[in-house]
């Protein structure tokens, strides 16, 4: 009897520890899948801010080169593909994203500054090609 209950007592001390290493791996794993997810949320961040910096500093250079009418069209088509590399970088933000407040804070700051840039075309132009909807709602 005595040698049945040093059985029994081992296996539920063998469950016990398997147990406490399984909650241990489950929580490193967490843990590492957290720390990966803030990288590369920080990575699509930087990104996202760079193409805006750039997309800033020529739709300056070219308001100050023809005081802001449309007139190099090479200048004006490099600020369109640097928009659309705006707003790719947005994506990239909206799929790594877990919340709404950030998706819809970096889409709200990429639409205006696509709208400054451009100048009224931007609402227009964008919105036609249906960027201009947040998940099925207008902007």
């Amino acid at each position: 009897m005595l040698s049945l209950a040093g059985v029994a007592l081992g296996a539920i001390g063998s469950f016990f520890g398997q147990h406490l290493v399984l909650r241990a791996s489950a929580r490193q794993l967490e843990v590492e899948q957290s720390a990966a997810h803030r990288a590369e949320l920080k990575d699509v961040i930087l990104k996202f801010l760079g193409v805006a910096s750039r997309v800033q500093k020529a739709a300056l250079a070219r308001s100050s080169d023809d005081g802001g009418q449309d007139g190099d069209g090479g200048q004006d088509g490099r600020l369109d593909e640097l928009v659309e590399e705006l707003w790719l970088a947005q994506a990239e933000i909206d799929l790594a994203a877990r919340t709404e407040p950030m998706r819809g804070a970096t889409y709200r700051y990429a639409f205006r500054l696509a709208e400054t840039a451009r100048g009224d075309d931007a609402r227009r132009g964008h919105a036609a090609r249906g960027a201009g909807r947040v998940h099925g709602r207008c902007l």
